[in-house]
C-alpha cells in the first residue's frame, strides 16, 4: 500500500494546480482540470465505471454497494488545488527515507533547512519516510495527500471483492483554497447520508469546529499631485492604508494566536499614492466574537471617513463559511464512527478545533455532516511543507474502517 500511495502522490504533486484568486472561472486555473481527468482515467483503470468530471472541474465517483444495500451512503472529499500563497509550480518532491532526526536540507544552493528546532513535530518521524519539496515551493501534501489516500482505498476495495461494503462516493473539488471549493458542488451527484474531508493534518486529528470565516477587501482613494506642491492636497493612499491598518488590534494576528483565539489577517496590500488596497480575511470561531470583528472592521472604516473629508474608504465585506460544529453535534454519531475506526487501530483520535476552513464546513450547512480527517501533512502553504508516508498509510486505513463500521448503521 505504501507503494502506490508514494507512487500516486508524487505523480500529483508535479502537476501545478494552485488555485487563483483574480479569476471569474470554475476552475479558476487549468491545471486542476487536468488533474480530475488524470483521476478520472485512473479511477476507470482500476475499475471504478461510475465517475465523471463535469464542466466545472469536479470529480464525482460511485462504488456501489456489494451485499450491503441497507447501509447508508457515505462520501470521501479532497480538493485538487493548492494554495496561491506559494508557488506550485514544478514542484521537485524529495523523499527522505528512515529520517534520523536531524535537520534536512531541501535546498543546499538556497540555504533552505527544515531544522526540529523549529518545527518540532519532526521528532514524531524519526525512523519513517518524509517527503518534502526542495524549498523553492510548496510540496502539495494539502490536499494531494488526501487524494492520493482516497484513491489508494478505493483500489484496495475494488481489488478485494470479497470486502463487503455500502455504496460510496467520493468528490475531488476546485478552487477550496479560495473559499470556493462547493460554490458549484452538484448534491444531486453525491447523494450521501454523511462524509469526511480527507484534508487534515497531524496523525489522529479529527476536527469537526471550523472557523466562521469572512473577507474584507478595502479601496482608499487617495490625490497624487506633485510632491514639491503636495502641502494640503495631496492625500496619499498608501499612508491611510497604514494608518488603518495600525486601527486593527495587534495582538489579533495569525502570528500571536491559537486554540479559539480569532484574528485578523492581512492578506495583501498594493498601493500607489493614487489608490491602495488592503485584502484582510477575519477568522473566529465563536459566532458572536465574528461578528464582532466585522462590525470593528466597520466602525474602523467610518472612523476614517469621518476624520478625511473627502471619505477615502470604502468596503467590500463577504462571509465565506461559518463554524460548522452547531450542524455535526446534531449529527455527532458521524464523529463517533471515525472516533471508532481511529481507536480499533490503534490511532489515538486528536479532536481539535479546525484554524482554518474545509469544503466540508459548508456542504454541512447544506445537508451533507462532514467533518475532517488526517491526510498526513503539515507546515501546509509553504517552502516547509512536509508529510510522512507512513502517516498516509494509517489516513487510507481510517477511511477503509470507517467503510468497513459504517456496515452497523442502517439507513
Amino acid at each position: 500500500m505504501k507503494e502506490k500511495l508514494l507512487d500516486r502522490f508524487l505523480r500529483y504533486v508535479q502537476i501545478d494546480t494552485q488555485s487563483n484568486e483574480e479569476s471569474d472561472s470554475c476552475p479558476s486555473t487549468e491545471g486542476q482540470k487536468v488533474l480530475a481527468n488524470l483521476l478520472k482515467e485512473e479511477l476507470i483503470q482500476i475499475g471504478v465505471s461510475h465517475v465523471e468530471v463535469d464542466d466545472n472541474g469536479y470529480l464525482y465517483a460511485y462504488i456501489p454497494a456489494n451485499k450491503c444495500d441497507e447501509t447508508p451512503a457515505i462520501g470521501f472529499i479532497a480538493h485538487l488545488d493548492t494554495s496561491p500563497d506559494m508557488s506550485g509550480k514544478n514542484v521537485k518532491p524529495q523523499v527522505h527515507e528512515n529520517y534520523d532526526g536531524k535537520p534536512i536540507v531541501l535546498n543546499e544552493k538556497l540555504e533552505i533547512v527544515l531544522d526540529p528546532k523549529d518545527y518540532p513535530h519532526l521528532q514524531y518521524h524519526i525512523g519513517k519516510t518524509i517527503i518534502t519539496s526542495d524549498g523553492t515551493t510548496l510540496l502539495g501534501a494539502d490536499d494531494k495527500a488526501g487524494i492520493a489516500e482516497i484513491i489508494t482505498a478505493i483500489e484496495y476495495l475494488m481489488y478485494n471483492p470479497d470486502i463487503t461494503h455500502g455504496p460510496i462516493y467520493i468528490a475531488f473539488t476546485p478552487d477550496e483554497e479560495i473559499g470556493r471549493g462547493v460554490d458549484k458542488f452538484n448534491l444531486d451527484k453525491f447523494p450521501v447520508k454523511f462524509a469526511y474531508t480527507i484534508d487534515g493534518s497531524f496523525e489522529g486529528e479529527l476536527a469537526y469546529e471550523t472557523f466562521n470565516a469572512a473577507s474584507a477587501k478595502i479601496f482608499i482613494q487617495g490625490n497624487n499631485i506633485h510632491p514639491g506642491d503636495a502641502k494640503g492636497k495631496m492625500l496619499n493612499a498608501i499612508n491611510l492604508a497604514v494608518e488603518f491598518h495600525s486601527l486593527l488590534p495587534s495582538n489579533q494576528k495569525p502570528e500571536y494566536t491559537t486554540g479559539y483565539e480569532g484574528f485578523y489577517h492581512l492578506l495583501q496590500l498594493n498601493g500607489t499614492v493614487e489608490n491602495a488596497t488592503l485584502s484582510y480575511i477575519i477568522r473566529d470561531h465563536n459566532k458572536e466574537k465574528f461578528f464582532q470583528k466585522k462590525k470593528f472592521i466597520e466602525n474602523a472604516i467610518d472612523f476614517m471617513n469621518k476624520k478625511y473629508p473627502a471619505q477615502p474608504f470604502s468596503l467590500e465585506l463577504k462571509d465565506q463559511y461559518y463554524n460548522m460544529r452547531e450542524v455535526i453535534e446534531k449529527n455527532f454519531e458521524v464523529v463517533e464512527l471515525a472516533k471508532k475506526a481511529m481507536e480499533s487501530l490503534n490511532i489515538e483520535p486528536k479532536i481539535i478545533p479546525i484554524r482554518g476552513g474545509t469544503d466540508g464546513a459548508r456542504l454541512s450547512f447544506m445537508g451533507i455532516p462532514c467533518p475532517n480527517i488526517f491526510a498526513g501533512g503539515l507546515n501546509f502553504h509553504g517552502k516547509y511543507e512536509y508529510v510522512a508516508l507512513e502517516t498516509m498509510e494509517k489516513a487510507t486505513q481510517v477511511i477503509l474502517k470507517i467503510v468497513d463500521l459504517v456496515k452497523n448503521f442502517k439507513n
